[in-house]
């Protein structure tokens, strides 16, 4: 009989779990817990195997000092400046995924070279 869970010396935990005939998978209780996922996972194809981690609402956190600083330029207070915040923030992972897809994409085409400021836009 095979055993479910597996622990190593090394602090790692293995789980067989089952892939459904639709190709879905159950996070154990256990890990959806203690990795607090949420209603979203990220899947990442890395050295043949399969990485599946929660994402993170901070996602774009990198930005944060960015965005305060130009609702602050704009004006913005209060219960306004909030609202804005998490508009502002929400918006970061749709365009990122939306600038990883244009770039590979452009990659993909063969185009050659492309000028930073083209890539990035004039504001840096």
């Amino acid at each position: 009989m095979r055993r479910n869970t597996v622990r190593s010396d090394a602090g790692i935990e293995r789980k067989i779990i089952s892939v459904s005939v639709k190709r879905q998978l159950t996070i154990p209780q256990e890990y959806f817990d203690a990795l607090g996922f949420d209603n979203e996972a990220e899947c990442i194809l890395q050295d043949g195997g399969l990485l599946i981690r929660p994402v993170r609402s901070d996602a774009g956190g990198e930005f944060t000092e960015q965005i305060l600083a130009d609702l602050i330029s704009q004006g913005y207070e209060g219960q306004e400046f909030l609202v804005k915040f998490k508009e502002y923030s929400q918006a970061i992972r749709p365009a990122v995924e939306k600038l990883l897809e244009e770039t590979a994409e452009f990659a993909r085409s063969g185009k050659g070279h492309i000028p930073l400021d083209e890539l990035f836009g004039t504001e840096v």
